[in-house]
């Protein structure tokens, strides 16, 4: 299988590397704003094509797939540019950054019939699967989520401390990992949503913490806290409040209430979740099915995303 990635940056990276412990799958083309950049990452993992522009990337007859790494703003618009190019394609989060454009998104794969994935990548980590796993046993069922999202970012920086072109968002793209898992997790429909804000970055225009409830159908809640002013340990921590036990989830590694480890690395092939949401992609096309964490797995997360951003613009 021959893939296209568009984005090398700092995730765009993660990718890479996974797919090097995938066998089958080569990465022939990679596509970055700056080309100079592009092609210095193209070289060190032996990709032969480069180029600024994606749709010379799709105008490859050999390319089966693509998965984006680009900036928010253009998900959505490249996905469905993809998949009209008759190629499957897996979209970081969040796969919009507005209602409209991921349920286009839906429609396009409804239309094209191709595999589009949407990089729920806490569906993956071996320490969420382990909890769902429990759960899809009839082991345990979710009380209360509570889960911080917390960043020190104050200047427009990504993970490798380097600037970017875009502007992230507490809402779109870092609630977006909770309020997905918290559904998936529950194994039920969120229908309750609540949202408080603080203050706007002058310079970002963005609110820099943030603080949402939530409630499932099966009466399950969820807390997430979610900040980029803390200057303190980065990064998000679950903690899964069951009828039969407690779990705290820091990234890979998973503990019980009483801080007693718990071994995950048998849960799956990897403990890698961008490897395992990967395998996920290339699997579902083999084998002509719909992916964990499909577009049409994922979109009512987004319609939750919409209606709190309506509820924070109200409240202004």
């Amino acid at each position: 299988m021959k893939v296209a990635l568009a984005g090398p940056g700092a995730f765009g990276i993660k990718h890479l590397d996974a797919i090097e412990k995938i066998d089958g799958v080569e990465v022939v083309s990679l596509i970055g704003r700056d080309l100079e950049k592009t092609k210095k990452v193209a070289e060190k993992y032996h990709i032969g094509h480069t180029s600024t522009e994606l749709a010379d990337a799709l105008a490859l007859p050999e390319v089966d797939a693509v998965i984006l790494c680009t900036p928010t703003q253009m998900h959505a618009a490249q996905s469905i540019e993809c998949m009209r190019a008759g190629k499957h394609v897996e979209v970081e989060i969040p796969l919009a950054d507005s209602w409209e454009e991921a349920e286009e998104v839906l429609k396009v794969q409804k239309e094209t019939g191709k595999v589009c994935m949407v990089g729920h990548t806490r569906r993956f980590n071996p320490s969420h699967q382990y909890v769902n796993k429990k759960i899809r046993a009839g082991e345990l069922n979710i009380q209360q989520m509570d889960v911080q999202t917390y960043f020190f970012r104050r200047t427009n920086t990504n993970a490798l401390g380097e600037a970017r072109s875009w502007t992230d968002h507490l809402l779109w793209h870092h609630a977006a990992h909770t309020v997905d898992l918290f559904r998936y997790q529950a194994g039920a429909e969120i229908v309750s949503a609540n949202a408080l804000e603080g203050p706007k970055h002058p310079e970002l225009g963005i609110a820099m913490d943030m603080s949402i409830q939530m409630k499932a159908a099966n009466g399950a809640i969820c807390t997430l806290s979610l900040s980029f002013n803390n200057d303190g340990p980065l990064g998000t921590f679950f903690r899964y409040i069951c009828d039969n036990g407690t779990y705290i989830a820091r990234y890979d590694d998973l503990v019980n209430g009483k801080e007693e480890p718990i071994d995950v690395s048998k849960v799956d092939v990897s403990m890698n979740g961008i490897e395992l949401q990967d395998r996920e992609f290339f699997a579902a096309i083999a084998e002509g099915r719909e992916p964990n964490s499909s577009v049409a797995q994922v979109l009512p997360c987004y319609k939750v995303l919409h209606d709190l951003e309506q509820q924070l613009n109200a409240a202004q």
